[in-house]
């Protein structure tokens, strides 16, 4: 018999978070404003140039092969094709409007309010500490994980590494067969999570997957995260 599930482990960036939508308001608004936008074939083009390096790059730093600042210093030079005077200066202007463009998907908050007199509630993330508390710090989603964070950058790995998700298991005092993991990355979040031991969910918000792997419950919204983690439950429960 499975375990029963006390704990739920999130991702944040496309999953509680609309980081797609942000970076492309960021991006093209920064581009538009530095006179930048028509060096490009279209926008699109642009936004999906910034994307693939960002990838690259990023992978990068989840590697060690770069520091969290250095790896957006790179990305800069790429995506311009040349190195400028004060790169920094540059992303942190393009930075600056990509954190007014910050949402929180619409279902994020009432699933994690629906979720927490249940379940213990916690994040796994690659990415760093202090950029991901911020971020949930402006979402308004901190408080629904207190100190049950952790990040590849302070611990030293990385999603899909089995060690992180047990990591994040340990933070709620749970073992990983009590605990459910959602995630937006099917290789990088599902699988490592099925991996590491977690009930794994993976968030196809796009829909139309035709993945039917065992041990990998495919949702399209974090209200179906709710109906498949809590049937029958009553409201007077609660994960000790």
């Amino acid at each position: 018999m499975a375990d029963e599930i006390r704990g739920v482990l999130f991702d944040i960036d496309d999953t509680l978070f609309d980081y797609t939508s942000s970076e492309r308001t960021g991006l093209l608004g920064h581009l538009a404003a530095e006179g930048l936008l028509e060096s490009f074939p279209s926008p699109e083009e642009a936004v999906a140039l910034w994307r693939g390096i960002m990838e690259e790059e990023y992978t990068r730093f989840l590697r060690g092969e770069l520091s969290f600042e250095e790896q957006r210093m790179v990305r800069v030079r790429r995506f311009l094709g040349r190195a400028i005077p004060d790169q920094e200066a540059w992303f942190g202007r393009y930075s600056a409007l990509v954190t007014q463009a910050w949402a929180a998907f619409p279902d994020a908050a009432p699933v994690l309010e629906a979720l927490a007199p249940h379940f213990k509630l916690g994040v796994v993330s690659n990415s760093s500490l202090q950029h991901q508390r911020t971020k949930l710090t402006t979402l308004g989603l901190l408080d629904h994980f207190g100190e049950a964070i952790v990040c590849s950058h302070e611990y030293g790995r990385a999603k899909p590494h089995p060690e992180i998700f047990l990591a994040g298991c340990e933070l709620l005092g749970l073992p990983p067969g009590q605990v459910a993991y959602v995630g937006d990355k099917y290789d990088v979040d599902a699988l490592g999570a099925r991996a590491a031991g977690l009930r794994a969910f993976w968030l196809d918000r796009a829909g139309g997957s035709a993945v039917q792997e065992e041990g990998v419950t495919v949702i399209g919204s974090l209200e179906e995260l709710v109906a498949a983690l809590s049937p029958g439950r009553s409201t007077g429960d609660r994960a000790g």
